[in-house]
């Protein structure tokens, strides 16, 4: 193989990969995932959370709130860290902060969701519980270890004023964030309900399917999907789906969303405008595209009405009722301007780590994971987490690739305790968290990660087989 063969080997590799994570299952994941984390930014107050986290607060109450706070204030691990500072700053307990930092990664919205599609609910969960145990535990650990200074910090910052004030989340706010979630679980559970087509339409030379069944002589989606299947192969070694008529289109319509988005979005504080309206109807327009069930054959081309896509009708309804008729401009403002302000921070690693993760998958051999992480011993755990120091990705991208890692052979234990030491043990991490409580503070934090996060991935493995 010449060099121009290896380097359009790698190519199809990369684009196959980033295809898989532009197809339908996965837009029915992250767009509405970029809707949920802007709207809890946007609409839920930080006083709210926070006013939970002082260090005389009881710790049955702290340490939950601490641990299901990330899910409301963190979306990635590069965010995570300047909102550890601001409550650590503002008088928030070091236990409570430290649980707040290690598990808020692990269980935003974006990760479990882009964890349970790519890699698997087992992973996903098992991530959420034991990073909320271990969260906990680290946390309590820092506490005690760390009483005297901590007291001494909590008269500094004087945290019963700090937090004296409230903030109460409206009813209306939380039936809005219901919705949105409606549509993240509708687009992305797996249940004959959802997934069972209730009208089926055959476009081609076959035979009608049912009454009501339209009949047309359409040829060119199985010439369509013949030539991407040869422009980008699929490879499920790889964990690469290709790229499908419907992904085309589904593709095409992203990229009208990111330009429409930029002129609608990009100073949506400043106003709404036509262009707004423009990319929220695509967006709209995207999920229910996404949610039709679509089969190429060499007959032609099927299309069924999914309970997913009336799930999703009904569910996209209801939040356009909502956000004209129950929030004022202003906070519908706020709330595409985080949206939008996450999508540009996170899309742009997003794509470039999954495409830098498809060609990885060549550039790796096997043995090399096989031989290091390949069994779910202690040291194979230790190795997934010397990962997260020196192969540190933002959450999402680490999660393509930790599919990658998955394919060349690593087993699930270890890919675990990668995925749960990778946010926190990176080494700008670590230095951001040594400029925050210090280096003594710091370095038994980081090898209680590092001992909690092989623990839970030999955990893991054993549970799973």
């Amino acid at each position: 193989m010449n060099i121009a063969q290896y380097l359009g080997n790698l190519l199809q590799t990369g684009l196959g990969s980033l295809a898989a994570y532009l197809a339908a299952h996965v837009l029915l994941c992250l767009l509405p995932a970029f809707l949920i984390a802007g709207a809890l930014t946007a609409l839920v107050p930080k006083e709210a959370i926070t006013k939970y986290l002082g260090r005389n607060t009881p710790k049955w109450i702290s340490y939950p709130a601490a641990a299901i706070g990330g899910f409301v204030l963190a979306v990635c691990s590069c965010t995570i860290m300047p909102l550890f500072a601001g409550i650590y700053k503002k008088g928030a307990g070091l236990g409570p902060a430290i649980t707040f930092l290690f598990v808020g990664p692990a269980i935003n919205i974006l990760a479990i969701t882009l964890t349970g599609v790519a890699i698997g609910m087992d992973i996903a969960l098992a991530r959420v519980v034991l990073s909320i145990i271990f969260g906990v535990g680290i946390g309590l650990l820092m506490a005690w270890f760390f009483r005297k200074s901590d007291a001494a910090h909590d008269a500094e910052t004087n945290q019963q004023d700090a937090f004296a004030q409230g903030a109460v989340v409206p009813t209306r706010t939380w039936a809005f964030f219901a919705l949105l979630l409606g549509i993240l679980i509708a687009g992305t559970l797996q249940v004959g309900l959802l997934t069972n087509n209730y009208l089926t339409f055959n476009f081609g030379t076959g035979t009608a399917l049912a009454a009501g069944t339209a009949v047309a002589p359409v040829h060119w989606s199985y010439n369509l999907q013949t030539w991407l299947n040869g422009l980008v192969p699929p490879n499920p070694s790889l964990g690469i789906e290709g790229v499908s008529v419907q992904g085309v289109l589904l593709i095409g319509m992203l990229a009208a969303i990111g330009v429409t988005s930029w002129k609608g979005l990009e100073r949506v504080d400043e106003g709404l405008n036509t262009w707004t309206f423009i990319a929220l109807g695509l967006i709209t327009l995207t999920l229910l595209v996404a949610s039709f069930s679509v089969k190429v054959a060499a007959a032609g081309m099927t299309i069924g009405v999914t309970g997913k896509l009336l799930a999703e009708l009904a569910l996209l309804g209801g939040i356009w009722w909502m956000a004209l008729k129950k929030f004022e401009t202003y906070e519908i403002q706020e709330w595409l301007w985080e949206l939008w302000r996450f999508v540009k921070q996170i899309m742009p690693l997003l794509l470039a780590g999954v495409f830098v993760a498809g060609m990885a998958r060549v550039l790796i051999p096997a043995t090399w994971i096989t031989t290091l992480a390949g069994s779910n011993t202690v040291w194979a755990n230790l190795a997934g987490v010397f990962f997260g120091v020196f192969m540190y990705f933002p959450t999402l991208v680490e999660v393509p690739i930790a599919q990658t890692f998955l394919s060349l052979g690593m087993q699930r234990g270890p890919l675990l305790a990668y995925l749960l030491a990778d946010p926190e043990l990176s080494l700008q991490s670590i230095l951001i968290t040594q400029s925050i409580i210090g280096k003594k503070k710091t370095w038994v934090y980081v090898a209680m990660v590092a001992v909690f996060s092989t623990l839970a991935g030999l955990i893991f493995g054993w549970v799973s087989g």
